[in-house]
Order: C-alpha cells, then sequence, then structure tokens
C-alpha cells in the first residue's frame, strides 16, 4: 500500500485547505515546530479510516473555536495497481465516498470496505478507541507511545494469527487442548492456577493441621496433668516445713540490729555538730589572718600611690603644653573644609544647570510626540465615532441573518411541498385551437400547476371548473402565505428588500464591525489609557517644560575659573579627611588630657585614703586583739579534733552500714519466708482445683480417639497429594507440547525480528511468547550472555525494541500479501546518537518494502536518511 496524497481543510488548525502531494514509496519525513500541525495530519488520516462519517463523537477535529465548520480528508493510495480514493467529511455535512478503480462506494459500504483492506474495526457507536484499531493501531505510533506495545499487539494479535495461517485459537480448540482443558479443570478442583490446594483438599489439609494441632494440646494437657501431681506433693511437704514458722526469729534478729543501729546514729550526729563547730573555727581564723595581711598590704600600697601619683602629675603637664598646636591645626582644617564646601555647591549649581538643559530638549521631544499621538488618536477617535454610528443604522448581524435564512428556507421548503402536490394540467391543443385558463388563454402545448381552483373555458363547448387536491393544498397555500408574510415582515423589520440585500447588508456590518475592531486596536496602541489621557500627559509635560525654564532662569552662567563637580567634589572629601583627622586629634587631646586630669585627682585620693586609715586611732591596738584572738581559736581547733578522732573510732568500729544490711537481710528473709509460704498456701489449693477438673475429662481417652482421626486423614491427605502431583506433571507435559508447537507457529515472525534485531544487536535474539508479544532480549556484553525482560528494559531500549517488532509484523503481513503503512510520530526521541544511528539503518531497510510516514520536530537527528523533508511551513505556505 503506497499513501499518494493527503487533503485537510476545516481540521483544527488547518482552516483553509492543505493538500500533500506526491509522497514516496519509502521515507518520508515531516519537519516542523510544536503546533506546526504534524500531529494534526496524523490524526486526519486516522479519521479517515477509523471515525465512521455519521459520528457525533469528533468535534476535536474542527477548527478550535469554530462549531460550525465541517472537517473534510481527502486521501489516495495505491494498492495491487488500482488507485482508491477516499473521500470523508463529518459533523456538519456528514459523508463518505471511495473510488476503487472506477468502481464507486458510499457511506458504511465504503468504511466496511476500507477496515476490511486494512484489518480493523469501526465503532458500533460514538468515537472510535484504541481496542477498534487493529493492525493500523499496531503500525501507526502516536507521539510518546512507541514503548508500549503490549495493548496495540492484543487488539490486533487475531488478524496477525490469522496471517501466520494458524492460530493459538485453533490449537487450543484441538482435541489435544480439549484434553488440556479437561486436565485443568480437574486439577482446578484441588488446586488453584497458583498451586495452593483448595476445595475438599484445602478442606482435608485445614483438618490434618487442625487434628494435629490438638493431639498437640492433648499430648501437653497430659503432661501438665502429671507435672502438677508432682507438683502438688512437692508443695505438701514445704507446707509441713513451714509449721514452726522460722520468719519470726530472723523479724527479732533485725529488731536488734536496728537498736544498736539506732545507737550510732546519736554518735553519728554528735560528730557532725563538732564537724560544724571545727568549721566554724577555722573560718574565724582565715578571717583573723586576712585582717593582719590586710594591714601589712596597706603600708605597701600607701608607697606605690605615692609613686602614681607623682607620675600621673608629670604626664598632665606633658598633655597642657600641647593644646596649642593643636587648636591651631584644627582651625585651619575649618577654613580649607568651608571653601570646598562653597566651591562644590558652585560646581553642582552649574552641573543641574546642564543637567536641566539636557531636561528641556527631551521634554521638547516627548511633546512633540505626544502632539503626533493625540492628533492620530484624535483622528482614529472621529473614525470610530462614525463607523459606531454606521453599525447602529445597520441592525443586521449574524443571528438576523440566520432568522432571515432560516425563514427563506421554510418559504421554499414549502413552494416545494405546495408544487409537489399540486394538480398539473398538461395539454396539447390542435392548430388555431386554444382554450382560456382562468384569465389566461392556453394554446400549442404546455403544463400548468393548479394550486386553487380555477375554470377551463372551451369555446364552442363549455366551461370546466378543476377543484385541485383538498385539505392538504389548502393547509399549504395558508403555511405557505404565512411563512411568506413572515419572510416579508422580517425584511421590513431589517429595513431590505431582499435575502441577498440582507447578506449584503450582514456583510458590510461584518465589515464595518472589523473596521471598529481594528481601529480600537490601533486607537488603544496610540492612546493605551484614553485621548484624555494623552492630553492630560501633553498638559503635565508643559508645566513640567516651564518648571524647567524657570529653575534655568534661577541658576548662575559658568565662567572661566569654574571646575566640574567630581573635582569640586575630591576637593570637599580631601578638606573634610583634614578637618576629620584634626577634629580626631583634638578628641584625642581632650580624652587625653581629661584622662590625665582624672588619673592626677585619683592618684591623690588613693594615696590621702591609704595615709587616713593607716594613721587611724586604735589601729595598733586593733592590730593585737586580732592576734591574741587567733592564737585562741588555734587551741579550740586542736581540742575538737582530738574529740572527733575518738569518736570517729568508736562509730567505725560500730561498723554502721553493715548494722543497716543486717536489718535489711533480717527483714527481707522474713517477708520472703512468710510470704512463700501464703503463695504457696494459695497454689497448693488451686492446684487441687484444677487436678479434680483435670480429672475428670478423659484426657487418656479423648487423646486416642484425636489420634485415629489424625491417622485417618494423614491417609487421605496423602491420596489428595498424589493425585494433585499427578494432575501438575500430566499438565506440565501437555503445556510443553503445545509450547513446542506455539514455537513453530511463530517461527515466520522471530525471523523478521532477527534480521532486525542483528542491525542493532549481532548475535541477539528477541523472543516472543505465544501471544506474539516480545519476552525477552538476549544479547552478547563482554563475552557473556544478558538475559532482559522487555517490560525490564529501558525506556528507550524499549521503544526500540517496540519499533523493530512493528516492522517484523509488517514484514509477516507483507509477506501474506496484507497492505501495511507505517507512521511515526515523534519516534525514537528517548534514543541516544549512537543507537538512533543504528535505527535509522534499521528504518532504512523497512523502507525498502514499506512506505514509512515519520513526523518529527528534531530534523537534524533524521537529515541523513537519504530524502528530502517536507517541511510543514512550506506545505502550508504553499497552500
Amino acid at each position: 500500500m503506497k499513501l499518494c496524497s493527503l487533503r485537510v481543510e476545516h481540521l483544527r488548525q488547518f482552516r483553509q485547505p492543505l493538500q500533500v502531494r506526491d509522497l514516496g514509496p519509502g521515507i518520508n519525513v515531516f519537519t516542523g515546530p510544536n503546533e506546526s500541525g504534524k500531529s494534526t495530519l496524523v490524526r486526519a488520516i486516522r479519521a479517515a479510516f477509523f471515525e465512521r462519517h455519521k459520528s457525533n463523537s469528533v468535534d476535536d477535529l474542527q477548527p478550535w473555536g469554530d462549531s460550525s465548520a465541517a472537517p473534510s480528508v481527502q486521501l489516495e493510495f495505491d494498492w495491487q495497481g488500482a488507485r482508491w480514493k477516499l473521500s470523508k467529511s463529518f459533523l456538519k455535512h456528514k459523508r463518505c465516498d471511495l473510488d476503487i478503480a472506477g468502481q464507486r462506494l458510499n457511506g458504511d459500504e465504503a468504511e466496511e470496505k476500507l477496515a476490511e483492506l486494512l484489518g480493523y474495526q469501526l465503532p458500533g457507536r460514538g468515537a472510535s478507541k484504541a481496542e477498534h484499531w487493529g493492525i493500523p493501531g499496531l503500525l501507526w505510533i502516536e507521539q510518546g507511545c512507541g514503548q508500549d506495545i503490549r495493548e496495540p499487539l492484543g487488539y490486533a494479535s487475531g488478524y496477525l494469527k490469522s496471517v501466520l495461517g494458524a492460530s493459538l485459537g485453533e490449537v487450543a480448540s484441538s482435541a489435544g487442548d480439549e484434553i488440556i482443558a479437561q486436565v485443568e479443570r480437574q486439577r482446578a478442583v484441588l488446586l488453584t492456577a497458583t498451586g495452593r490446594p483448595t476445595g475438599d483438599y484445602a478442606d482435608i489439609q485445614r483438618r490434618y493441621i487442625d487434628t494435629e494441632a490438638q493431639l498437640r494440646e492433648a499430648d501437653a494437657a497430659i503432661a501438665t496433668y502429671r507435672q502438677q501431681v508432682d507438683r502438688l506433693g512437692e508443695l505438701r511437704r514445704q507446707q509441713e516445713e513451714d509449721a514452726p514458722r522460722p520468719w519470726e526469729a530472723y523479724r527479732q534478729q533485725a529488731l536488734q540490729a536496728r537498736e544498736r543501729l539506732a545507737e550510732v546514729r546519736g554518735w553519728q550526729q554528735a560528730q557532725q555538730q563538732e564537724e560544724k563547730d571545727l568549721q566554724h573555727c577555722t573560718g574565724n581564723q582565715r578571717l583573723c589572718r586576712e585582717q593582719l595581711a590586710s594591714f601589712a598590704r596597706q603600708q605597701e600600697d600607701l608607697a606605690l600611690r605615692a609613686a602614681e601619683l607623682k607620675k600621673a602629675e608629670q604626664a598632665l603637664g606633658d598633655r597642657q603644653a600641647q593644646r596649642s598646636a593643636i587648636e591651631a591645626r584644627q582651625v585651619a582644617a575649618q577654613a580649607a573644609y568651608h571653601q570646598a564646601d562653597e566651591t562644590l555647591k558652585l560646581a553642582r549649581r552649574h552641573a543641574r544647570r546642564a543637567a536641566l538643559a539636557g531636561e528641556l530638549a527631551q521634554a521638547d521631544r516627548e511633546l512633540s510626540g505626544l502632539d503626533d499621538k493625540l492628533n492620530q488618536a484624535r483622528t482614529l477617535q472621529a473614525e470610530l465615532l462614525g463607523w459606531q454610528g454606521q453599525l447602529q443604522a445597520n441592525p443586521l448581524d449574524a443571528a438576523a441573518l440566520k432568522r432571515l435564512r432560516a425563514q427563506s428556507q421554510r418559504l421554499g421548503e414549502l413552494e416545494i411541498a405546495q408544487q409537489a402536490v399540486a394538480t398539473r394540467l398538461q395539454f396539447e391543443l390542435l392548430p388555431a385551437q386554444h382554450i382560456r385558463l382562468g384569465e389566461e388563454d392556453l394554446v400549442g402545448q404546455g403544463q400548468r400547476l393548479l394550486l386553487e381552483p380555477v375554470d377551463i373555458n372551451i369555446p364552442g363547448t363549455g366551461r370546466l371548473r378543476i377543484q385541485p387536491g383538498g385539505e392538504d393544498i389548502a393547509d399549504l397555500a395558508r403555511r405557505r402565505q404565512a411563512a411568506q408574510d413572515g419572510f416579508a415582515a422580517l425584511l421590513g423589520e431589517f429595513r431590505v428588500d431582499s435575502l441577498a440585500q440582507a447578506e449584503e447588508r450582514a456583510e458590510q456590518r461584518r465589515a464595518l464591525q472589523e473596521d471598529i475592531r481594528r481601529g480600537e486596536l490601533q486607537l488603544g496602541h496610540s492612546a493605551p489609557k484614553g485621548v484624555d489621557e494623552l492630553h492630560n500627559q501633553q498638559a503635565l509635560l508643559r508645566q513640567r517644560r516651564q518648571a524647567i525654564e524657570q529653575e534655568l532662569a534661577g541658576l548662575p552662567e559658568p565662567d572661566a575659573n569654574t571646575i566640574d563637580a567630581a573635582t569640586a567634589e575630591l576637593a570637599l572629601e580631601q578638606a573634610r579627611e583634614q578637618l576629620k583627622n584634626a577634629e580626631q586629634a583634638a578628641s584625642r587631646y581632650e580624652t587625653e588630657h581629661s584622662l590625665a586630669l582624672q588619673a592626677v585627682h585619683n592618684a591623690q585620693a588613693e594615696w590621702q585614703r591609704l595615709q587616713d586609715s593607716v594613721q587611724a586611732p586604735g589601729r595598733q591596738q586593733q592590730e593585737k586583739e586580732i592576734a591574741d584572738r587567733l592564737i585562741d581559736l588555734q587551741a579550740r581547733e586542736g581540742t575538737l579534733r582530738r574529740s572527733m578522732d575518738l569518736r570517729r573510732q568508736q562509730i567505725e568500729a560500730a561498723n554502721p552500714d553493715i548494722l543497716d544490711q543486717d536489718i535489711k537481710r533480717f527483714s527481707g528473709t522474713a517477708d520472703a519466708l512468710e510470704d512463700a509460704a501464703r503463695r504457696r498456701a494459695l497454689e497448693l489449693a488451686g492446684l487441687q482445683s484444677k487436678l479434680e477438673a483435670l480429672g475428670a475429662n478423659d484426657l487418656e481417652e479423648r487423646r486416642a480417639e484425636l489420634a485415629r482421626q489424625f491417622e485417618y486423614m494423614g491417609r487421605r491427605r496423602g491420596e489428595l497429594d498424589q493425585r494433585a502431583a499427578a494432575l501438575q506433571l500430566l499438565l506440565d507435559l501437555l503445556r510443553a507440547k503445545r509450547q513446542a508447537l506455539t514455537r513453530r507457529i511463530q517461527a515466520p515472525l522471530q525471523r523478521h525480528l532477527n534480521h532486525y534485531l542483528q542491525l542493532l544487536f549481532p548475535q541477539a535474539r528477541l523472543s516472543v511468547n505465544e501471544d506474539l508479544l516480545p519476552q525477552q532480549l538476549v544479547r552478547a556484553i563482554d563475552g557473556h550472555e544478558e538475559h532482559g525482560d522487555f517490560d525490564a528494559l529501558s525506556f528507550g531500549a524499549r521503544e526500540q525494541m517496540g519499533l523493530i517488532s512493528r516492522l517484523a509484523y509488517a514484514d509477516l503481513l507483507k509477506e501474506a500479501g496484507r497492505p501495511t503503512l507505517i507512521i511515526l510520530d515523534d519516534a525514537l526521541v528517548h534514543s541516544d546518537p549512537p543507537r538512533l544511528a543504528q535505527m535509522k539503518r534499521i528504518l532504512f531497510d523497512a523502507a525498502q518494502r514499506h512506505q514509512i510516514l515519520l513526523f518529527t520536530c528534531h530534523p537534524d537527528n533524521w537529515r541523513d536518511l537519504g530524502v528530502a523533508p517536507i517541511s510543514m511551513q512550506s506545505l502550508q505556505a504553499a497552500d
């Protein structure tokens, strides 16, 4: 099959006709950027074949925003030496025509013929879907779907298998497969599809496991019963040992240890009190020593403060000698700064004058531009007012014209209906003879339509009265007269004489509306915010110009001594830096002078304070009293330490920690013995009750019954295990035989797959399953075979394998004498450059046997295919 030409009109973005001619028998590459119409052409081809011409579910074919359009597609292709011409239109004008070398088919008959030829189905109602597309759905790859092959192959597999000459359905219906079905049914009684037990088999498995668990529980219960009997005897023996109440002796020993510990705690409290007295004594000694050391330090500090006072007075004299030089430097820097500041102000005024002159020139230019825009906007505004007045005078819009057309069409239909039921009077008179029909003389031969009663006068004979039709003709006449009155009323309402004049007036209104829209756009461009806003801008700009002229008049003219503002600013910055340095020096001097003066005052005050303290009355007496007190405190410390040593030895000999442990040990032992006796009594009572209950349950008899049931279920389970295993083995053998037959059926397809695959991966194999779906890719990498499932391959690799599979299917169809056409919409976009180069070799090889339409927005990737690309822009420009 070779597609020769394609023409679309009123289809999506192609409102005007677009035609593709002279398509080649091999690869045809269509290039263009996104939104240039490539996918629209693909959709047009799909619609021509897949969509019923009567379908109301193809609104997506209409141009955007135009619900009144009737999309149409015409294409021509050659098949078996004949030229096939298909013309199909949708929605508003539903039609399908097929010309096969002069043989014409129309409507459903034409569509069924195409579906039978290409191997697809037409939808019963609604839009066509993937499940209807069959072989074309497999060979025509939509954008972004190259890697998806499972679903389209599922819809085309029946057709492909029929091409092979035998299908898996025929194999399954043979006697061998009937046996497989019987074995599967018998196996299904025992096992699920995943091999898990079901039905009686699952029930006996469950019962076997439950009985085994019950048997284990019975054994455990018997063992527990025996253990509890032994435990009861042990508890009774221990209860006899508890009769003397041994825990009371341990409680008496704990009481004695507690009394001894209380005595030792009294010694510890006395020891803690003497420790506090010792700390107080040593603290007072430390305070006395610190006071005596303070008196000694005051004498040393007095000599040090006298030296510091002399040094501070000398530093103050040195600072006061520097005052005059620092003040002179600051005055000179201030004068230089003021002079530089005045110079800069003058330079800035001159610079401002120059800037204002530039602003004045810019304002003149802007004012001239605003004048032009304002004049243009006023002219456009006047034209718009005129057009809008004409538009108001012409009420014939599209809705009114539609009403007129509808009324005219209704009037025409009534006239046709009236003529169809009118009485026809045919006459053929002899020469020189005539008759009179109403007010008309009839001679010769002719025909008249009679719509109402009329008299026929025959000279020399008499008069005939003809009453045409009946109630229908009269009703039609009344309806026609009402329609004619309504049409005349509409003509009068819209102030026109005919439908043609109304259409002319409607076209004039549409042209006026277009002029108004274009004028509004131009006015919006010239005056986005309106003519008044332009006028306000003009007034504001004139005010700004006047303000600039006034400011210029107040600024001085530059002279020969004028310097630029940058130079003046640099001079001012230097003067400011010098003034800043002088001020910082003066500030540092004042700070240092103040600090020196403060140092003299502080040194004088410190020396005087120490002098007064050293010469204070009673100073020597205070020192003597502190020394005597220190001696007394040292004697007190010795007494306390000897007392504490003796008591510490006494406490250590008593060992209070061991006494505390004895209390805990004896008390815990008594509590534990008493608690154990109490718990043994409770356990003994409970155990006696349990043993009485267990002894009444006949554990041994129940265990024997469970053992008999377990043995029976084990035998039954073994029988079903053997049957399930046998059925599974038989089913596996039968399926293996059928798979061998399937592989022989798949051989032609495998041969085509291997042919293409060698161009991509030498020595590689791509296996297919019984549904002809790619299953596993086997290839050599670094000397080792690598096995990869199709679904586990990368996105790009799956896309490449999907295309290779489709080309193999196409070869299979061609060998079987079936038509093929391959459409690739932006395919292989996920292939890396080396892999893409190999895929192009594969496509070029396939193009020797099939026509391929390749649509792409990456023309650089496909320039080495040996064909000239067809540019979408050139197609649109040509049409």
